[in-house]
């Protein structure tokens, strides 16, 4: 890996793990990056479901009612972790990363752009949740341009009273696993879908939905930051991905860089390659590296 690019620390969202990058990295290593990914905390090898999940037979009510054991993992223990690990990728490259966040991870790299900017090259938002200062993502989810949006329809119990948003990604009923494909993985095989959904943990801790937004023109903005629009999205609509765009050059200052691609919420399953190359040519448009941010 070539010490003279910087690296590329890749943050998953909601529900997901490190696993979803598994097609990229190896597309960015290929073109002498390094690319590092996480578990955050409360997710993917972090996580620990409720007893009744594996309850047999299955307990619909109990699953909809019992606390969440993961309920207590706050927004500052994620954004902590990507900070640690943007400062690993720092030092393994050239003391700058591209930061890229899918969906709900959007929250955690907005947190450590304005905690560490100095060591951003870009902050890239892949259908992510990009939202104004002092605005939570669970506010953002409720406004209008989400309307359309398919993935409240898998949420299992109250989020309040069971400590996070939950859903069931093991769930056998036809319905709702034509559900969990069409807000998540419209555009790839069904084998693939079983695979993802097979990846995918149940709680997502409150802490992150109901953390406000901390970004300032002064540090967050000061980042050049990107936007990949995901023009097939039903779990974050295209209307609620550009709404925020503009929502944050207003408030914030400065223009997010717009990227388009004609897929689904998951590119990085179904557009591994296109999606790689987008992350390629935002490092090769930098000013640090020549290049120009539009």
């Amino acid at each position: 890996m070539s010490a003279t690019k910087a690296a590329f620390v890749l943050i998953h969202g909601g529900w997901h793990s490190q696993s979803v990058w598994s097609k990229v990295t190896p597309i960015l290593e290929a073109h002498g990056f390094m690319a590092l990914t996480l578990d955050l905390p409360g997710a993917g090898a972090n996580a620990v479901a409720p007893k009744s999940l594996g309850l047999r037979p299955f307990d619909a009510a109990a699953f909809a009612t019992e606390p969440s054991p993961v309920a207590g993992v706050t927004q500052e223990e994620r954004t902590q972790a990507v900070v640690t690990l943007v400062r690993q990728a720092a030092a393994l490259g050239n003391g700058k990363v591209v930061l890229v966040g899918h969906s709900a991870g959007g929250m955690t790299i907005s947190a450590v752009a304005e905690e560490i900017p100095n060591l951003l090259l870009a902050v890239v938002y892949l259908a992510g949740f990009m939202v104004p200062n002092g605005v939570p993502l669970l506010a953002m989810l409720r406004h209008e341009t989400m309307s359309s949006a398919l993935s409240p329809g898998l949420f299992v119990g109250d989020p309040v009273a069971i400590g996070a948003t939950r859903i069931n990604a093991g769930s056998t009923d036809g319905a709702y696993r034509a559900l969990l494909k069409a807000s998540f993985y419209a555009d790839i095989s069904d084998a693939e879908f079983a695979q993802a959904a097979s990846r995918l943990h149940c709680d997502e801790p409150n802490g992150g939905a109901l953390a406000p937004s901390p970004i300032t023109a002064g540090r967050f903005g000061s980042v050049p930051r990107h936007y990949i629009r995901c023009t097939q999205d039903c779990a974050i609509p295209l209307a609620g991905q550009d709404h925020m765009i503009a929502a944050v050059d207003r408030t914030i200052g400065g223009m997010t860089t717009p990227h388009t691609l004609h897929s689904s919420h998951s590119p990085f399953l179904s557009q591994p390659v296109a999606l790689a190359d987008i992350l390629i040519d935002i490092h090769a448009r930098s000013p640090a590296f020549g290049g120009e941010v539009e």
